[in-house]
């Protein structure tokens, strides 16, 4: 999801078939980025962006600068881009392909669209937020996070695990964006870790504990303001807040699980090269370029509030440290959104 720039809505009931990765669809805009007009047929690559515009905008005027290779960037949400790399196949202009969440990547991935990444580039970033498969790799890291309303709950009164949060007491006062694909993610990695009899218990619990808004900042806002006592989202929503006015975070605090729990999974961006791509050499070096220490402190420096992870380039000082975050182990080539969304459709969350 994005901040100001293209938040998710709620999933369509057409779309529940697919895998739910975001919320909105619709065909990709084609926007080229640091004044670029390269196009499928011109010099440069093609980039399917479902990250950050901002950020991924900062990365290649930053890779452009330094290798003179120009850049078209055509942007849209997870399901929109997937849904369009789909429907193209090997026919596709795309060059190379940016997440937010990984089951995007992962369902792309499947069908056998995309290139091995250069081992050099895998090299940059640790194992734990890439694949297995080394189909694509990491680009930046989000965390799971309970924000909480802190006149509201005290610290002492917080769930030890997201799984409590299926207790009665908490009805109606949980707020998430059920349809979108950061929450997808989230009960993916869950699936992983607890398996589908334990998920779908979760979620029909989720089904009435918890209030659905279209996307997160609507639900970081409804905690801020007491509509909710706490909502379950990515971290940087509040540090994104913060940096800005912070008048949808001023009575908000971040609980972080830690312990393995799945309320502290940590969900993987990723980033790819096209199988069908004719600039093979130039997607990849974009795709190094990115996750080496110059596109990493793009990153570190700017005001998305991801989490670096390649190059050993720290993330923004403000955030708690990856390693202290005690997240669980989950292997981001296995995440199933498929089976999700067959389970939250099945419980009535979509």
């Amino acid at each position: 999801m994005k901040f100001g720039i293209k938040p998710a809505a709620a999933l369509a009931a057409a779309t529940a078939t697919l895998l739910a990765l975001s919320a909105c669809s619709g065909a990709p805009s084609g926007t080229a980025s640091g004044g670029s007009t390269a196009g499928a047929s011109g010099d440069g690559i093609v980039v399917y962006n479902a990250q950050h515009e901002n950020l991924t905008g900062a990365w290649v005027d930053a890779f452009t600068k330094e290798t003179g290779i120009k850049v078209t960037l055509r942007n849209g949400d997870d399901l929109e881009m997937s849904n369009q790399l789909s429907e193209e196949g090997k026919n596709s202009p795309a060059d190379v392909f940016l997440t937010e969440n990984s089951p995007a990547m992962v369902r792309i991935a499947s069908a056998g669209l995309l290139a091995p990444v250069d081992q050099a580039t895998l090299s940059q970033v640790p194992a734990q937020y890439r694949p297995s498969t080394g189909d694509w790799t990491g680009i930046a890291a989000r965390s799971t996070v309970l924000a909480y309303n802190k006149t509201k709950l005290s610290a002492d009164k917080l769930p030890k695990s997201l799984m409590d949060l299926s207790d009665p007491s908490w009805k109606g006062r949980i707020g998430a964006s059920t349809g979108g694909a950061d929450f997808q993610a989230i009960v993916s990695a869950m699936l992983a870790l607890k398996g589908e009899d334990a998920t779908q218990k979760w979620l029909e619990a989720a089904k009435t504990n918890f209030k659905s808004y279209k996307d997160d900042t609507p639900v970081l806002a409804a905690v801020n303001a007491g509509e909710v006592d706490a909502g379950v989202l990515y971290h940087y929503y509040s540090f994104v807040d913060q940096a800005q006015t912070g008048e949808n975070s001023k009575n908000v605090d971040l609980h972080y699980f830690k312990n393995q729990d799945p309320g502290a999974f940590v969900s993987v961006s990723g980033g790819a090269v096209l199988a069908s791509s004719k600039k093979q050499a130039q997607a990849q070096q974009f795709l190094k370029f990115i996750t080496g220490k110059a596109g990493q402190q793009v990153l570190q420096n700017g005001d998305s509030f991801e989490y670096t992870v390649g190059s050993d380039v720290p993330a923004n000082s403000k955030l708690v440290p990856l390693k202290d975050l005690q997240a669980p182990s989950v292997d981001p080539a296995k995440l199933n959104s498929e089976k999700v969304t067959e389970l939250m459709t099945k419980v009535g969350l979509l």
